[in-house]
């Protein structure tokens, strides 16, 4: 099955490929020749996987049978109430510190140095998807079909390990000892929210019930 997933995020694509296996051809924004500033301005990861996802629907792909998913990812740490949490990708960024947005070094830091040595540290990592079957005109509206996959766990004092991206070099998720960077692509596309949100994505695309 071809299907478009609304990201040049290689590291994404590798690992959106990974999960769903050989049965999905899985095309990448550059793949449908979307260069768009697509907006994520929304208050939640509901609202942004939303967004996405009908943004390249009806600019790029509402003539088209190619089903289109984006999804938007959060961390979500207790101590902090929640934060970064929907800002996660530019978190060291909206403090207007001259960082970049995704910049994955100075959003850990960030992060580490708000939550010093606060015992509590629990932490998850939420993905929400969101999925539009295109089919039909561009005037019809489409509905978003979402998919929430959540993994628990707690930050850990200092960085460790060199694989995956993001957050995970800081990311001990429950029932593990070491980081996602640590626990490497193989066992992370197990357990992740990210590999837990595609699976029921998955399942409903090949029709089975799916507990969103």
């Amino acid at each position: 099955m071809k299907i478009v997933f609304a990201t040049n995020n290689q590291h994404k694509l590798e690992e959106i490929r990974q999960i769903l296996g050989p049965g999905f051809e899985v095309l990448s924004l550059n793949d449908i020749n979307c260069h768009d500033d697509i907006p994520e301005t929304g208050k939640t990861l509901e609202e942004n996987a939303r967004m996405k996802a009908e943004y390249v629907w009806k600019h790029h792909l509402s003539h088209a049978e190619t089903p289109i998913f984006a999804d938007d990812t959060g961390l979500e740490v207790d101590a902090l109430g929640g934060e970064p949490g929907v800002h996660s990708a530019r978190y060291a960024a909206i403090d207007g510190d001259g960082s970049q947005s995704h910049d994955s070094e100075a959003n850990m830091q960030k992060l580490l140095r708000k939550l010093g040595n606060n015992n509590n540290r629990k932490a998850r990592f939420r993905t929400v998807i969101a999925l539009i079957e295109c089919r039909g005109t561009r005037s019809e509206e489409r509905e978003a079909t979402l998919f929430e996959g959540i993994v628990n766990g707690h930050i850990a004092h200092e960085k460790s390990g060199s694989e995956g991206f993001g957050y995970d070099p800081i990311f001990i998720p429950d029932g593990y000892d070491q980081s996602f960077a640590e626990l490497g692509a193989e066992v992370k596309n197990k357990i992740s929210h990210r590999a837990r949100a595609i699976k029921k994505l998955a399942d409903f695309l090949k029709g089975e019930k799916v507990k969103r």
